[in-house]
């Protein structure tokens, strides 16, 4: 029995379809042609946006769906080309490609390719904390940024324009530029506009497929009209036929590194959305989701689509709702979805050939409009301003910088904010107030009264390397502040939750300096794996038993009956 559930776990889908009621299929059948109207548009749309053919959009959309609905944890889940992904595929493919579209398909189906190695092998090794590392902050932050990155790429589309992109800032002014010289197709301009006004006006409504609405209608106004011919409006022209095969993507030694780099990032995007959009579902149905598992699936959707002529993948904000609103029971959903595109391919290939490129641009700009957080981040303003700036930081970064440095700038931005709080820890001093259990932090009770020769002294983090010297000079100030001269100075240590071979090198020789000056250093409430650490770094054995206390309490209590010192509102431990 066992034999048969182990390798089952790793495919999910199979456990699901095993359990499958019948009372889901119409559910999932429906739900699944209901998303299938916004698979098509969604995925030309985003192909382009990241520097490929519009057909491999539809490829990578056909294949993800099948794939994750065997190895993916989550029930309605769509997977497919996204916004998020799009400034870091097209960072990539644009400079390598030269123009080229079956260079580009191969550049960007590696990034697939590495991207899902990545995230099989993190996942398998149960790396799914991961993305736990980014505050919200930066995560908001990277996801502005990353909006108005695919925003201002799609405006030459808007306006019928063709500039070389150099960055955001050359792309503005290079835009400007182009509309100041007229140069812009207002009629391209008009059908675009009015494209992404009737998505914004059919936004709210998960139930109507805003989308397919909005595109279906401007190919019927271009078509009907021809104003491919007679007003030079770009248009999509007839997908291949067929459905994608297998095929290696080939890369020359010189893509090499910045593929590499780009399927990293998009791994590290995608995942990110991917296991918030999964919590968030799975909270809801109250079926738990396995992280590590999810990896897993994002990874061998992104595996398959780079070998079948596809490119990265990630969970989309924008049809799993759709598919939610529509039914969707299980994963039968996605499939669903995945056979009608292909039946496109095969039997309506020429159906979206006057599909108009400004159309297209209008569905990513649309989906860029989402991805802006404001709200939380007024919050978070009002809450801790320093958290907010960090935020609008890491946007104008990922806005200026590029998508992959942007990432870079993000978890640096985390690493710092991470030591940060560790660098300059708070730390009390401690003493007896009036009305409260316990020895509480001055500054907080500035009544609270201190015992004659004693320092009670908190600290408030890990000791590690990045505070070690901050702690031994807070506690030589502790010493040289007390109003009394000192004999015992006693470390709060309960909020301690580690220590490495640095701190422990600065605690002897803190220890050799107050023993200099006469006092005695002792701890109170240190945690059992922090003992273990100090006696592995031989600290133990230079403290001795007698420099440990279970309470602080029982610490006061000792030094009490050392010194001979009276104390009258100090209760003996029980």
């Amino acid at each position: 029995m066992k034999g048969q559930t182990r390798p089952l776990r790793w495919l999910p889908g199979l456990n699901i379809f095993r359990r499958y009621e019948a009372s889901w299929l119409r559910h999932d059948l429906s739900a699944g042609l209901v998303l299938a109207s916004m698979l098509v548009p969604v995925g030309i749309a985003y192909a382009v946006a990241s520097g490929v053919p519009g057909i491999n959009g539809l490829y990578a959309t056909i294949i993800a769906l099948l794939v994750y609905a065997l190895f993916g944890p989550s029930r309605i889940l769509v997977l497919g080309p996204d916004s998020s992904l799009a400034p870091i595929i097209l960072g990539v493919v644009l400079p390598l490609s030269g123009g080229d579209p079956q260079r580009a398909v191969a550049l960007a189906a590696m990034m697939a390719v590495v991207s899902g190695a990545v995230c099989i092998v993190a996942g398998i090794a149960r790396l799914g904390f991961v993305t736990e590392l980014l505050s919200k902050p930066i995560r908001y932050g990277y996801m502005n940024g990353i909006a108005v990155t695919v925003l201002v790429s799609q405006l030459p589309k808007l306006f019928g324009l063709s500039i070389e992109s150099n960055g955001l800032l050359r792309d503005l002014r290079a835009i400007a530029e182009a509309l100041l010289a007229g140069k812009a197709n207002w009629i391209t301009f008009m059908i675009g506009a009015g494209t992404l006004a009737l998505i914004m006006l059919l936004r709210a409504s998960k139930r109507v497929p805003g989308i397919l609405i909005a595109v279906v209608a401007a190919t019927v106004v271009v078509a009907s009209l021809d104003l491919a011919s007679r007003f030079d409006v770009d248009v999509l022209g007839p997908l291949p036929q067929g459905l994608p095969g297998f095929a290696i993507p080939w890369i020359t030694t010189a893509d090499i590194v910045p593929v590499l780099i780009g399927g990293f990032a998009v791994a590290l995007v995608s995942f990110a959305d991917t296991s918030v959009f999964s919590r968030a579902y799975s909270a809801r149905s109250g079926a738990p989701v396995d992280p590590n598992q999810e990896m897993v699936g994002l990874g061998a959707a992104n595996l398959a689509a780079g070998f079948f002529q596809g490119f990265p993948v990630s969970s989309s904000s924008s049809r799993t709702p759709v598919a939610e609103a529509a039914g969707a029971r299980t994963q039968l959903t996605g499939i669903t979805g995945a056979l009608a595109v292909a039946l496109l391919l095969l039997l309506a290939p020429s159906l979206l050939r006057d599909l108009p490129t400004t159309a297209l641009a209008a569905v990513v700009i649309a989906a860029a409009i989402g991805l802006i957080e404001v709200t939380d981040l007024k919050r978070i303003y009002r809450m801790q301003q320093w958290e907010f700036w960090l935020s609008i930081v890491c946007s104008v970064g990922v806005a200026v910088l590029g998508a992959i440095p942007g990432i870079g700038l993000a978890v640096v931005f985390a690493i710092i904010e991470f030591l940060w709080d560790g660098w300059r820890p708070h730390f009390a001093i401690l003493g007896r107030a009036d009305g409260v259990e316990g020895y509480h932090d001055i500054t907080r009770y500035p009544d609270a009264r201190r015992i004659s020769g004693l320092v009670l002294f908190r600290w408030d983090a890990p000791l590690f390397f990045a505070n070690a010297e901050f702690f031994k000079q807070s506690v030589l100030d502790a010493v040289a502040e007390s109003p009394t001269p000192v004999r015992w100075f006693v470390v709060a240590a309960e909020p301690v939750t580690s220590v490495d071979v640095t701190a422990a090198d600065e605690l002897a020789e803190l220890d050799d300096k107050l023993r200099a000056m006469g006092i005695e250093l002792c701890f109170a409430e240190l945690k059992d794996p922090v003992k273990d650490k100090l006696k592995r770094f031989g600290l133990f054995a230079r403290f001795g038993d007698q420099g440990f206390f279970a309470t602080v309490e029982e610490a006061v209590s000792r030094y009490l009956h050392a010194h001979n010192v009276d104390c009258v509102d100090h209760e003996e431990p029980r």
